[in-house]
């Protein structure tokens, strides 16, 4: 048997060793190749995080014009301050000899068992004193020593940090308490357009309105400041930093006109406060071509600038519940109430409509030449067609009587208005329902748009036709109510409503503009101009918009009462109402369209022609002429013009009896003097030229001779002129213009108050309103 020799085993051992070795280094290299190049990117980045601190750097938000250029929202700079612990501590001195356990029991510690550093007690107390924190808040967070950076408040004003600034450069306390500057969103009108704006959170990102819509073009993207330091903590040189600029966020220019919102938001108030509103008013105004919208609303508003804090009128509510405030339920009712508080009533809730809905019927009407303007209906009070579940009653109880289509539409008259749409048949009327977009939403650039609520064809009959016809029994959004309308007030064509107008550039370069869609017509000129005119004329008499009339200017109108089904009065016998009022003017070129809505008026009057119309009128007289569109007075208009007095006081009696004659105003001499020293009414008041009278007094002083102001109160025109006269006063008209109409027109305010004690001549101003609707 032969063995192995022990050269032999040598060389096995080698073979083995060798082997071992090449192995050994394969499995090195392959380390290393997966180190250095398939997890390069990854211990890289290890590396550098551990010997870099990145900093970022916000963009400016871009700005919110409206389509004037006038600023809307804007930035405005406030610094956020943090405590870096760590520095507190004493830094990288005070650990060097001091191991992880010993810092993580200090970490572990309370406030009040860690030991007195003198830094965070100078700091805290500080903070506590300027910033209004905590002071063992700050305590407790300086104990956190591995960290460098622990907010202590944001949002802090320049004056105040410029404070805690100065306090840290007299303290020494440098790299302990530190500022960011920061950007806050600002807004500069407050709560003017806040339900369009919207506004921000804390991280800058939009909440609601264009804010939010918008929020991706109006960040920007954010920079980052690079900053190196070696294993010792110590600066490392300047070409291992690195920055990159942010980039600032675009601008927005809307289409909102700051002057016409400013004023919605005036009458919107005013109806608020007139009809005692249960749940909110809401408005807005549209450009009828375009679809830009001009105004929107709604009140009460919030402010874009602290929209966290409930206005006065849900406070009011908070505060009367019976809740304890540090309750559950307290804090729940509150979030509700300040969500509600935020909700765009014009785009994200619904209402029937009411007989602001006629006018579509009318349309469709007279588009598939169902009806003819001279057609005949009678109304009873009541109407019951075939197949109804039962008799279905008119506003009116008593009865239109015989009507012609026309008339029955300025009258609002239900009767009319089913019986017309038996004549469109139920197929025609839904398609054109479909076709003016009450099915599905508008499209407009604002979060939150909701859908309507109405039945689907197949489950419609012949009561729900009936019923639709005067707009009762679906529920749209107000948004979808009045871009319905602006398609009779253009000729036809639906235009999608849109508040973008512009995006621009630091520079004001135009980067691009909203683009008007193809518009579709669904109704013809001819029926738009026919059905405009029976809206303006009953406007102008005594049709159940008469109340949205505007001397020197045709306006078209309806206005509409509904009944919330699903919400009772608190006695459970009478269901909440809805008044509203829509209008374009002028009628003849329409250049605005304009809605309002009061829900749940509770001032004793619910009815649109009375809590809604007035403040239509109001507003058109202030928007149309801003808007550069001229009066154009009829002749009785011209007969009771105002005209507006200038200082007679130093003129000669005969100059001044002629510059009042030249105005076709009458005046009354007193004293025997040949020079005015004193007149009534005062300069820059304005008369009627109808029966204004000027008292011109040519002997020293006024004399102490005084009337008494009667009470006008619930007056109607004649009644009220008759005191007036009597009273040797003057009367200053305000309020339905057109208060001559029959004699439905009463006095709803009059200023001075009865009673008073004024010289005679002085000027009395009334407010009529028409108070007859039931409508």
């Amino acid at each position: 048997m032969a063995f192995p020799s022990q050269h032999s085993k040598m060389n096995v051992r080698a073979i083995i060793f060798v082997v071992v070795i090449i192995l050994f280094f394969c499995a090195l290299i392959g380390r290393l190749f997966v180190l250095q190049v398939i997890k390069f990117d990854y211990y890289q980045s290890i590396v550098i995080d551990q010997l870099t601190r990145e900093t970022n750097t916000t963009p400016n938000r871009g700005k919110i014009y409206d389509t004037n250029m006038n600023l809307l929202a804007t930035n405005t700079t406030v610094y956020r301050v943090f405590i870096s612990p760590y520095d507190i501590a004493g830094g990288k001195e005070a650990f060097a000899d001091i191991d992880d356990d010993a810092i993580e029991a200090v970490m572990a510690m309370k406030a009040e068992e860690m030991p007195q550093n003198e830094y965070a007690i100078l700091i805290a107390n500080k903070c506590a004193e300027l910033l209004g924190v905590d002071y063992d808040t700050v305590m407790e967070k300086a104990q956190k020593v591995r960290r460098r950076d622990e907010t202590i408040k944001k949002n802090v004003d320049p004056e105040t940090a410029a404070e805690l600034m100065k306090f840290v450069q007299d303290n020494g306390l440098t790299n302990m308490l530190n500022f960011s500057a920061e950007l806050k969103r600002y807004y500069c009108y407050n709560e003017l357009a806040s339900h369009v704006l919207g506004f921000t959170n804390s991280d800058g990102n939009g909440v609601y309105g264009v804010e939010a819509t918008y929020n991706d073009y109006l960040k920007g993207v954010s920079g980052k400041y690079i900053t190196a330091r070696d294993a010792l903590g110590h600066d490392m040189p300047f070409k291992y930093e690195s920055y990159v600029g942010a980039e600032n966020g675009t601008n927005l220019v809307i289409t909102i006109d700051l002057r016409i919102q400013y004023e919605l938001e005036n009458q919107l108030k005013a109806a608020y406060e007139s009809a005692a509103a249960g749940n909110r008013v809401c408005g807005l105004v549209m450009d009828p071509n375009t679809g830009a919208i001009l105004a929107m609303a709604v009140y009460p508003n919030y402010d874009c600038n602290n929209p966290y804090t409930l206005a006065e009128e849900f406070m009011i509510e908070l505060e009367s519940c019976e809740y304890a405030p540090e309750s559950d339920e307290y804090a729940q009712l509150k979030s509700s109430l300040i969500y509600q508080m935020w909700n765009n009533k014009c785009v994200s809730e619904t209402y029937e409509p009411g007989s602001t809905f006629k006018i579509i019927t009318a349309s469709v009407a007279l588009e598939e030449d169902a009806v003819k303007v001279d057609d005949t209906f009678y109304c009873s009070g009541h109407y019951r067609g075939e197949g109804y579940s039962q008799a279905i009653a008119c506003h009116k109880l008593a009865g239109h009587g015989r009507v012609t289509f026309a008339r029955g539409l300025q009258q609002s008259c239900n009767p009319t208005l089913m019986q017309t749409a038996e004549r469109i048949g139920l197929e025609t009327f839904y398609k054109y329902f479909e076709a003016f977009g009450y099915t599905s939403r508008t499209g407009i650039d604002l979060p939150a748009e909701v859908f309507g609520i109405y039945h689907q064809q197949s489950a419609m009959h012949a009561t729900e036709l009936a019923v639709y016809s005067f707009g009762q029994t679906f529920k749209i959004t107000p948004l979808q109510q009045l871009t319905a309308i602006c398609s009779v007030a253009n000729g036809g064509y639906i235009v999608t409503p849109h508040v973008m107008k512009e995006m621009i550039d630091d520079d004001g370069n135009v980067i691009s503009s909203y683009e008007l869609d193809n518009k579709r017509q669904i109704l013809s000129e001819e029926t738009c101009t026919t059905l405009t005119q029976i809206l303006a004329e009953g406007v102008a008499t005594d049709g159940g918009a008469k109340n949205a009339y505007v001397k020197g200017y045709s306006v078209a109108a309806k206005t509409g009462t509904s009944q919330k089904q699903d919400k009772y009065d608190e006695n459970g016998e009478r269901p909440y109402r809805i008044g509203s009022c829509v209008a374009f003017a002028p009628a003849e070129d329409p250049q605005i369209a304009v809605l309002i809505m009061v829900d749940e008026p509770t001032s004793g009057v619910s009815y649109g022609g009375t809590v809604a119309a007035p403040f239509v009128a109001k507003f058109l007289a202030a928007a149309l002429p801003y808007l550069g569109i001229e009066p154009q007075y009829t002749e009785s208009e011209l007969a009771n013009m105002e005209i507006n007095i200038g200082n007679l006081v130093g003129m000669d009696i005969e100059d001044a009896g002629l510059y009042l004659t030249n105005r076709k105003l009458t005046f009354q001499k007193k004293g025997n003097g040949n020079v005015v020293t004193a007149q009534i009414p005062e300069a820059g008041s304005r008369l009627s030229v109808d029966n204004g009278v000027v008292y011109l007094y040519t002997e020293g002083e006024l004399p102490s001779d005084t009337v008494t102001v009667p009470d006008l109160m619930g007056k109607n025109a004649n009644a009220c002129n008759r005191l007036i006269v009597n009273s040797k006063l003057n009367i200053r008209i305000d309020g339905s213009l057109n208060y001559s109409e029959g004699d439905t027109a009463q006095v709803i305010s009059q200023s001075p108050a009865a009673g008073t004690q004024v010289s005679p001549g002085t000027v009395i101003t009334v407010e009529f309103r028409h108070m007859d609707g039931t409508d």
